[in-house]
């Protein structure tokens, strides 16, 4: 026969939360009939939360100089306000439920070069989450939620965990794997609830509206804000909610060059004769020019190929004196597309060519197409019509600064121009393991808020 624990052995596993159902239920009926128990339990449970508050204070105590010994005797009154309070907090606990808030329901388990700022939760590998906010500025985490859920966030990220079987998704882009146990996890957005059947999906929003969920495996319900059904989504299949496009008429004040202190001159795709556009193979949506984000990917996954995007850039220098540069750099804003997944696409390189043939500068931003993409064939870039300058590589989880693009052959490209008009071609060379992998954008001349590319010159 086990020995039944001593009162304070059910007052310590109570204050620690270590009780099942029925022994609390249990326990709570024991101290409201027996007024010697409760007051053992109140006068420890005080004790226990009055440490725990003032952590932080005692341990400076402790490594502080001993300070003379002042012994104050309290008034009756003051006893008597302290047991009344300790004595409430007790019947509130008692007579409510446990805070579940305070209970942890998933847990940080890997964060991988992560930066983060804005986050009311702890940030920490390993760390456990109650309801609260993480904010993810640079980087890659998993979390793992009590139901068996995984929810991986890809920076820049911010959502807002709500309960073991709930989450917010409030800007960028997650992916879902939840097991059976799990069936019925939901992940919000601010246009729709995505409710688990049973599946991996991934859900991201785009910088300018333009958001996408996509199934992996298994099966997603699509429901309005309301709760109410509006489509289930099987493998392989997504949907997508807005494309960003920027009406020509809506166009920002274009932008003009300027001149630094530094001796530098800015001159974004904004001025005078410049433009931007990216063209997609099969040209699905027609000409891209006018959009805020551009667009760029590279697949050689069959299936993928179509969605193959290039960037084309090109900068009024008529300006300057081409001839006298001696430094130049290309600087490009990166924004989430909304489309496609970080951690479907490893750590990316990318090449800036330059188009050598001055001929094809009278590309129209309006209505480029892919096959009729200035140096551009399907397969590559023309030999003899553009040659690479630069190459730069963007981490996984790369937050939004900019980036810069410098080479001694970017300037000497800058200075061979006869027409006032460099153009360049952008593409990325590193490929995905997955269709589903992440589009990389970068902010256009049609962007509301964000730099379009800049090219500056010395």
């Amino acid at each position: 026969m086990s020995q039944q624990p001593t009162s304070q052995e059910r007052i310590e596993r109570a204050i620690e939360r270590q009780m099942s159902p029925e022994e609390w239920a249990a326990f709570q009926a024991d101290i409201i009939k027996d007024s010697k128990l409760r007051e053992q339990y109140v006068e420890q449970l005080w004790l226990h939360n009055s440490l725990r508050a003032e952590q932080e204070i005692l341990g400076k105590l402790l490594t502080a100089e001993p300070a003379p010994i002042v012994i104050r005797r309290w008034p009756a009154a003051a006893w008597s306000a302290a047991a009344a309070a300790a004595i409430t907090l007790v019947l509130s606990m008692l007579l409510f439920p446990r805070n579940e808030v305070a209970k942890p329901v998933a847990t940080l388990i890997k964060a991988h070069n992560c930066r983060w700022a804005g986050s009311d939760l702890p940030t920490a590998e390993q760390s456990k989450l109650g309801v609260g906010t993480l904010a993810l500025v640079e980087g890659i985490a998993t979390l793992q939620f009590e139901s068996g859920a995984t929810v991986t966030m890809e920076a820049p990220a911010k959502i807002k965990i709500l309960n073991a079987m709930h989450c917010q998704l409030l800007e960028g882009s997650v992916t879902a794997d939840v097991p059976e146990p799990a069936h019925g996890f939901t992940v919000d957005t601010p246009d729709l609830k995505l409710v688990d059947l049973g599946t991996r999906f991934g859900v991201t929003i785009g910088s300018t509206g333009n958001s996408q969920v996509f199934v992996f495996e298994g099966e997603v319900k699509v429901n309005d804000l309301n709760g109410k059904e509006i489509k289930r989504l099987k493998e392989g299949k997504g949907m997508q909610l807005g494309l960003g496009a920027t009406s020509a008429d809506l166009e920002p004040k274009r932008l003009q060059q300027t001149v630094e202190a530094d001796g530098w001159t800015s001159i974004p795709t904004s001025f005078g004769r410049g433009k931007d556009a990216y063209a997609r193979r099969g040209d699905a949506h027609g000409p891209t020019g006018g959009q805020p984000l551009l667009m760029i990917k590279h697949s050689e996954i069959p299936e993928s190929s179509r969605n193959e995007r290039r960037i084309y850039l090109s900068f009024d220098v008529s300006a300057i004196q081409a001839a006298n540069i001696s430094s130049a750099e290309l600087v490009l804003t990166p924004q989430p597309s909304g489309l496609g997944f970080a951690a479907l696409v490893p750590d990316s390189k990318f090449a800036l060519y330059g188009i050598t043939d001055e001929t094809l500068d009278d590309w129209v931003e309006g209505g480029i197409l892919w096959d009729a993409s200035p140096a551009s064939t399907d397969e590559g870039l023309e030999s003899g019509k553009a040659r690479k300058l630069a190459e730069f590589w963007m981490p996984v989880g790369r937050a939004e600064v900019p980036v810069t693009v410098s080479s001694s052959a970017l300037a000497e490209f800058i200075r061979e121009d006869k027409n006032g008009l460099a153009s360049f071609v952008l593409i990325r060379e590193t490929g995905e393991s997955n269709p589903q992998g992440l589009v990389h954008a970068f902010a256009s001349k049609e962007h509301p808020t964000a730099k379009p590319p800049t090219l500056r010159v010395k």
